[in-house]
């Protein structure tokens, strides 16, 4: 069962999440050779080259890994967010996959790099793959003039009998004129449990809803997070029909206060860390 990602409210009205369109990088070579004037293209042109060993796919390869994804962000019209997959071509290997993702935001006239921040090992994988990056350009408004955007990272196992996917959230924000993480490794939706492949199970499922708070904490409003906790212990009827038997759903509230550098999470919404 896959889970929907959550919106993200800003005050009292709710928001869903502004996803990224692959067309929005437009010509991608150019694109990246303003960011990268060192790279070359592959033979088949599915992807660029960094030396000495470093792969940057432009589109979805046939192991899955994510590629190239651009958005205009509608906050700054003018403004193009980029996510660089930047990929150890020695160290992945065998359906594992090690490496980092670059951010950029762009001038989208002049493909000028504006700002980049490099998050290290946020395309590191093993057993638990990324199956999807997006942005999340829903209006998260910090504070007047500071609105920051989203980036989503999906991931899952292959496993029937023990499902485990999960949908991670980091906020970022051009303070001055760097690009900052604001929020780290926010888990917005997730479903996990055990069964016998065919019905009986124990599963379990959450999803997180974000909205800004009125209140402040060292120039940047709170955000506040309600978990929405659900569980399911299916089982064949009579009949050998696979019934479903929800448990009651579960909700918590959480107030994250901006300690001057970032938002803190909560130990219950930590997402998983990269391998």
């Amino acid at each position: 069962m896959r889970i929907l990602l959550c919106a993200a409210a800003l005050a009292a009205a709710s928001l869903w999440p502004a996803l990224a369109a692959a067309d929005d990088c437009g010509d991608a070579a150019a694109l990246l050779r303003q960011a990268y004037p060192k790279i070359q293209k592959s033979a088949d042109g599915r992807s660029f080259t960094l030396e000495p060993h470093t792969s940057i796919p432009l589109a979805v390869p046939q192991d899955g890994m994510p590629g190239l994804l651009c958005k205009v962000w509608p906050a700054h019209d003018d403004l193009l967010l980029v996510a660089v997959p930047l990929i150890d071509s020695v160290q992945s290997a065998d359906g594992q996959h090690v490496g980092d993702i670059e951010l950029l935001v762009v001038d989208r006239k002049t493909l000028q790099v504006r700002q980049r921040l490099l998050q290290p090992r946020l395309m590191n994988d093993d057993a638990v793959a990324i199956r999807g990056i997006e942005f999340d350009t829903a209006r998260y408004g910090l504070a007047p003039g500071v609105t920051a955007f989203g980036l989503r990272i999906d991931m899952a196992n292959h496993s029937q009998p023990n499902p485990f996917n999960e949908t991670d959230l980091r906020l970022y924000a051009i303070s001055g004129n760097a690009l900052q993480a604001v929020l780290d490794g926010l888990a917005v939706a997730g479903h996990g449990g055990e069964g016998d492949t065919s019905c009986a199970g124990s599963f379990h499922s959450s999803q997180v809803s974000l909205a800004m708070s009125p209140r402040i904490h060292r120039g940047y409003h709170d955000i506040i997070a309600v978990e929405r906790k659900d569980t399911d212990e299916p089982l064949p009827d009579k009949d050998g029909e696979c019934q479903s038997h929800p448990g009651k759903s579960m909700s918590r509230t959480y107030r994250l206060r901006y300690d001057g550098h970032r938002y803190p999470v909560p130990a219950e919404l930590k997402a998983m860390d990269p391998p």
